[in-house]
C-alpha cells in the first residue's frame, strides 16, 4: 500500500460524499432516501479499493471511514450554508442543481 494512493482514494471518497452528504441533509432523518443516501456512496468505496490496488489491511480502515463521514458533513454544512444564501428560495436535494441556482440568484442583473 502507498500512502499517496491511500490519500487520494480518501480526497475521492471525501468529494464524493459531500454530494451524498448535501442530499442525506436534504431529506426526513431515518427515511429511505435518508438511508440511501448513506448507503449508496459504498459501492464506490470498494470499487476504488479494488481499482486502486489499496487492499483491505487494517491501517486503511480509519481514513477511508473518517473521509466518508468528513464528506457527509461537509454535505450537510454545504447545504446549510446555501440554505442561508438563497434567503426562503426552494431548495432540491441536489447539490449542483442548487450551486447553479445560487450562482444565477447571486449573478441576477438588476
Amino acid at each position: 500500500m502507498r500512502p499517496v494512493t491511500l490519500c487520494l482514494v480518501a480526497v475521492a471518497i471525501f468529494a464524493v460524499n459531500i454530494a451524498f452528504g448535501y442530499w442525506r441533509a436534504a431529506v426526513p432523518r431515518f427515511s429511505r432516501q435518508w438511508l440511501a443516501a448513506i448507503h449508496l456512496p459504498v459501492p464506490a468505496l470498494i470499487a476504488l479499493r479494488f481499482a486502486t490496488g489499496l487492499g483491505w489491511a487494517w491501517t486503511t480502515y480509519p481514513v477511508l471511514v473518517g473521509a466518508f463521514f468528513l464528506g457527509q458533513l461537509t454535505g450537510g454544512q454545504v447545504r446549510r450554508f446555501l440554505n442561508r444564501r438563497l434567503r426562503g428560495l426552494e431548495m432540491s436535494g441536489c447539490l449542483v442543481w442548487d450551486l447553479v441556482r445560487w450562482h444565477s440568484v447571486r449573478y441576477q442583473a438588476p
